[in-house]
């Protein structure tokens, strides 16, 4: 059976290898997050089949950043296909247009802190203030949810300070830079354990590469919901 905790990530050229690795790993997963990388690929069509003929979970990962009433307009667009969850970077003003063109539908706007690649030395190559990588994230999450974000995506390093603040009572936290025990980083630079993850107050984990990478995608699957179990 499957577990809505864990995202799969389809990180993968065009829509027909997302469908082959979604029907590789059946019923074991419910729940996907397709983004930029496949957006040219065919990456909509491909959400919109597994919604609408296979009955799957979608997590739009746009990361949207732009003056606010363009990402009103872009969310608006993409809120009529009716997916659970899109990302949009967590300043404010982008989380509050979004949330005005999500009204009225059930899709959840989660806020982008800091992603999960970065460390502080490419805080400082961005020209962003300095401080303590951790803190700078929860001060993000925390303006986010203020602005009226859904949830927010941070690295389960952060997962437990997010979960104590008080604006994320009833909200989201998902996190991406979730590796299994032995598996490679490879760019991801704060990560933690499925199990360490979800314990730390994370509602979802999101897995890529470590699944659809592997031999059998679906026996990696099943052993990271096993964890989770």
């Amino acid at each position: 059976m499957s577990d809505d905790r864990l995202i799969v990530a389809i990180d993968l050229p065009n829509a027909l290898a997302g469908l082959e690795l979604s029907q590789r790993l059946g019923d074991s997963v419910n729940f996907y997050k397709i983004g930029l990388g496949m957006l040219t690929g065919g990456g909509l069509a491909l959400a919109n089949e597994l919604k609408d003929e296979h009955g799957k979970r979608i997590f739009l990962d746009m990361k949207l950043f732009d003056i606010g009433a363009t990402v009103e307009a872009a969310v608006r667009g993409l809120a009529q296909f009716d997916h659970d969850f899109l990302t949009v970077h967590g300043d404010p003003h982008v989380v509050r247009a979004a949330k005005e063109g999500a009204s009225g539908t059930n899709m959840k706007i989660l806020g982008v802190t800091v992603l999960t690649s970065l460390d502080r030395a490419d805080l400082d190559d961005g020209c962003i203030k300095a401080g303590d990588i951790h803190e700078i994230t929860l001060e993000r999450a925390a303006k986010a949810l203020e602005a009226g974000a859904d949830g927010v995506i941070a690295s389960p390093q952060e997962a437990a300070m997010i979960r104590a603040l008080p604006e994320a009572e009833g909200r989201l936290i998902v996190t991406p830079g979730v590796r299994p025990s032995g598996s490679a980083l490879g760019d991801q630079k704060r990560v933690a354990t499925p199990a360490k993850a979800i314990s730390d107050g994370a509602d979802h984990i999101v897995v890529g590469r470590p699944i659809w990478q592997a031999t059998s995608p679906r026996a990696a699957a099943q052993a990271i919901l096993d964890e989770l179990s």
